[in-house]
């Protein structure tokens, strides 16, 4: 017991040179790992004349709108209006990864917190699943929407990001390790049905995860042009239209950059307002249900 005590207040006694030099290599790091985020907004606010000198230069010298001011002209001669690219794109993205959540977090209960035959086929499957490039699935996912008639249509985009297995393994890893059996068998002995113990108990014990999923879907999602699916102007996101204004050639490099950080700006936000979550996530990853 005594031992015990002592252990528990020991305290951790470093120096101040290794905080140093930790810090140093955390911030070498960090800064290493900033710097091509740094030069592209860089970029963004350089004159042409600049863009295009050898070698390249790391800041801007001359800061300048003038590429935003391209971009923005060059998309009010669009024939679409702009607002439809956009809310193509928020569309796609929100339906995308609002049933990435919820299916994928309803299979990883079941499969998790449920006994039922081929149970093991099915966790070996989803593993392997996630050993495909994405490329290698473009034929089977052609072939698929074409037979079932959705070609041209939102659900060429939307339905496919419901059944991404990298949310169900996510989520059946952090419902193994955080969500006690004990804890739902209390719930059902107080009257709870199941869906009341997905919802009500599974769901916000591992608000970390499908936080970092949506994360990760949302990314997913946002980068993706539809144009092998989506030939209707009306349909196509917001990517799509920004990369094919911008693909006019050497003449438009400004406005390109622009379009990079515009494009960049907005998973960015998404992954600072969740990014404890996500650390959240990484440290509790490692712990086993009991």
């Amino acid at each position: 017991m005594a031992l015990d005590l002592s252990l528990r207040h020991r305290r951790l006694s470093r120096s101040t040179g290794g905080d140093l030099v930790i810090f140093t290599m955390l911030a070498a790091g960090a800064a290493f790992m900033a710097m091509p985020m740094v030069y592209t907004i860089s970029n963004a606010f350089k004159p042409l004349n600049e863009l295009f000198i050898y070698p390249p230069q790391f800041l801007v010298r001359h800061p300048t709108m003038d590429n935003f001011n391209d971009l923005f002209v060059l998309m009010a001669k669009s024939w679409v209006p702009v607002s439809r690219y956009f809310f193509n794109s928020l569309f796609i993205v929100a339906a995308g990864t609002a049933g990435n959540v919820v299916f994928g977090s309803l299979c990883a209960y079941a499969l998790s917190k449920h006994s039922f035959p081929g149970k093991r086929v099915f966790n070996e499957l989803i593993l392997l699943s996630l050993m495909f490039a994405g490329a290698v699935l473009l034929i089977p996912h052609y072939l698929t929407i074409s037979y079932l008639g959705w070609m041209n249509t939102y659900a060429a985009i939307i339905v496919p990001a419901w059944a991404m297995t990298l949310g169900v393994f996510l989520m059946r890893n952090f419902i193994d390790a955080m969500v006690h059996d004990t804890l739902l068998e209390a719930a059902r002995m107080d009257g709870a049905n199941e869906f009341d113990c997905y919802w009500r108990i599974a769901m916000p014990i591992v608000k970390p995860a499908w936080l970092t999923l949506i994360i990760l879907a949302f990314q997913s999602l946002w980068g993706n042009q539809g144009s092998l699916y989506l030939y209707a102007e009306q349909l196509k996101p917001l990517p799509y239209a920004l990369g094919q204004i911008v693909g006019g050639g050497i003449g438009r490099a400004g406005a390109a950059a622009a379009v990079t950080v515009i494009l960049m700006i907005v998973p960015i936000t998404v992954f600072v307002i969740n990014q404890s979550q996500i650390v959240q996530t990484m440290g509790t990853s490692g712990i086993t249900g009991e």
